[in-house]
């Protein structure tokens, strides 16, 4: 009892530093953050506690909307710290990666799978939807890097559906803030044993790739690969 008392004292202070952190970094995207925080607050127990009032049961009424003004309160800074995130995040490089690592359980994610000398880079999520390729970049260019991968993944597992998603503003594009949304409404059609098949398959194309020997050094000048094995003496 008296190690959980001092884990739970322990982790406290943590998410008081936590929440404090996150109300910071909002503040600097989101100036009336705390005028709308006090606002929603003090009206949420205004009206319960006039309610109370009129009924007879200011006490009641009053504690109850303590206990709502609360949670009002954590609802509405969680929704405005969300979006000050996704503000201060939309435009950076990688930004559509810091999204799919918090999609929630059941996808895995990997990021930049593949990238140009542009730094126009696409991520892979595998779920029950399938193969989700997400781009991020200029969006004429990542469509060849996108085609690229998803006739890499027809090839490996042809019998996985492989959806392809761009990141950014303007038709046939998905906003950053709306991503998680977006893949999460896209149909499941395979199970569990199904979607952990695939990324086994995945998983062991990756470590066959970061396995295999290159030669070191440059090749010399006019030297040919041989376009066939071996003869025999």
């Amino acid at each position: 009892m008296a190690r959980k008392e001092n884990a739970a004292e322990a982790a406290n202070p943590g998410r008081l530093k936590q929440i404090a952190l996150t109300y910071k970094m909002t503040r600097r995207a989101d100036k009336k953050i705390g005028l709308v925080l006090a606002a929603v607050g003090i009206i949420t127990f205004g009206v319960l506690l006039a309610i109370g009032f009129l009924i007879g049961h200011p006490i009641y009424l009053g504690i109850l909307g303590l206990l709502l003004a609360f949670l009002a309160t954590a609802i509405v800074f969680g929704r405005r710290a969300e979006r000050a995130a996704f503000g201060q995040m939309e435009g950076q490089p990688g930004a559509a990666a810091a999204v799919l690592d918090n999609i929630g359980r059941g996808w895995t994610t990997t990021p930049a799978v593949a990238m140009n000398r542009n730094q126009d880079v696409v991520h892979r999520a595998v779920g029950k939807a399938g193969i989700v390729l997400v781009a991020e970049g200029n969006p004429n260019r990542v469509k060849s890097l996108l085609a690229a991968e998803k006739k890499k993944m027809n090839r490996i597992v042809a019998d996985v559906p492989v959806h392809d998603l761009i990141v950014g503003d303007g038709e046939g594009r998905v906003e950053l803030k709306k991503l998680r949304t977006t893949m999460l409404k896209l149909p499941r059609v395979l199970t569990g044993p199904q979607v952990t098949a695939t990324n086994d398959r995945l998983r062991a194309l990756g470590d066959l790739m970061s396995n295999m020997p290159l030669p070191k050094g440059p090749m010399p000048k006019g030297m040919r690969m041989p376009k066939g094995g071996p003869r025999a003496r």
